[in-house]
């Protein structure tokens, strides 16, 4: 297989699993997924808010869900592993909090109602911002949209891509389709937990100016250096003359050649 059909592979095979995934765990708080592989297995894991809920009384449901994946896809026996893991912090995660919408929206809950307390939720999370967008026939037979939103939000460039967290929903209603995107503007984390590593670039970090010394200061710093320079130099120049002194006190020295008379 080409690298180009590989890849291509891959995204069917990623998007045909969100969708099977997305239908039967919305009740669940099903908030994505993560496929990892590995030379013997494929390890498919499951983000969701309600873990015990995916996984079933005895881990029943998520070895259907394991059994389901591997004949729609092929895989060898024991070659998918299916996991669910917990969602950290769920008001920071957009499909979590458009399931939430959905489900308060099909409960009969208005929509102004719903919409402000998905934004207050997700703001109380520590969000840098929200918007939450809900567009269809919400009041009579006209269509329209509502926006709602709180906070900072970047729409554009590299930051969005990095910063912004962002889910859509269809909701079937009585009077027609309902329309929902929720987007989230995750804040700076400088561990990488709760949002991104990388720095917004606007963002400029002004430091303290260090202290300058005063005039004063320094001009009694260079007397100072100068006075032990000065007495450095008098201790050598002292040094060498009680050499000198030394030398010229010492008797001569006798050869003892002359001695034996040579």
């Amino acid at each position: 297989m080409s690298t180009k059909r590989k890849f291509v592979a891959d995204g069917v095979f990623y998007a045909e699993l969100n969708e099977l995934l997305t239908r039967e765990l919305a009740e669940n708080g099903y908030a994505g997924v993560e496929v990892r592989t590995t030379p013997h297995r494929t390890e498919i894991i499951i983000r969701a808010t309600k873990t015990q809920d995916v996984l079933g009384e005895k881990g029943q449901r998520i070895r259907e869900l394991t059994s389901v994946v591997q004949k729609r896809f092929d895989f060898a026996d024991g070659a998918v592993e299916l996991y669910a893991e917990r969602v950290q912090n769920r008001g920071l995660c957009a499909q979590a909090q458009a399931e939430s919408l959905k489900f308060k929206l099909l409960a009969g809950l208005a929509v102004r109602r719903a919409c402000y307390g998905v934004v207050r939720f997700v703001m109380e999370a520590s969000a840098k911002g929200c918007e939450v967008i809900v567009s269809g026939k919400l009041r009579g037979q006209r269509a329209k949209a509502m926006k709602f939103g709180d906070g900072y939000m970047i729409k554009t460039g590299h930051a969005s891509q990095v910063y912004t967290d962002m889910a859509v929903r269809h909701v079937a209603m009585r009077q027609g389709m309902i329309g929902i995107r929720v987007s989230i503007m995750l804040p700076h984390d400088p561990k990488g937990i709760i949002g991104p590593k990388i720095p917004l670039d606007d963002v400029v970090t002004i430091l303290e100016p260090k202290e300058e010394p005063s005039p004063e200061s320094l001009l009694q710093e260079q007397q100072a250096a100068e006075d032990r320079a000065a007495a450095a130099q008098a201790a050598v120049i002292q040094q060498q003359l009680l050499a000198q002194q030394q030398a010229a006190a010492a008797p001569p020295a006798v050869d003892p050649n002359m001695n034996a008379g040579f």
